[in-house]
């Protein structure tokens, strides 16, 4: 599995109405085959940064991901709203799906 996050610094003017500007690339994103899960946050300490996080089957879901209209039309979309350049963590998990938590239980 590969899971991705991204801290997305948002220009302040568009922070309020960012969910709305990526709402067709979330929906389109979340509609690919080899998706899992494509959820945004918005942090509660900074009003102007949003993270997404972002879960594929595979390497190769992602990449089909990266190739796809959506991904390059957002790409081309995200400077004018973003303050600053993305931040990201891309790592590969073991396994094809969330986990149920699994600490203090008995």
């Amino acid at each position: 599995m590969i899971l991705i996050v991204v801290k997305q610094p948002v220009r302040a003017k568009y922070a309020d109405d960012f969910g709305s500007l990526v709402a067709d690339f979330t929906t389109a994103s979340r509609a690919e085959p080899g998706n899992i899960s494509f959820d945004w946050c918005r942090s509660a300490d900074d009003p102007n940064l949003w993270v997404l996080i972002e879960v594929f089957r595979d390497a190769e879901a992602g990449e089909a991901h990266v190739q796809s209209d959506h991904f390059k039309a957002a790409s081309e979309q995200m400077p004018r709203w973003l303050a600053a350049a993305p931040e990201i963590i891309h790592v590969e998990v073991p396994g094809d799906r969330w986990s149920a938590v699994s600490e203090g239980s008995s």
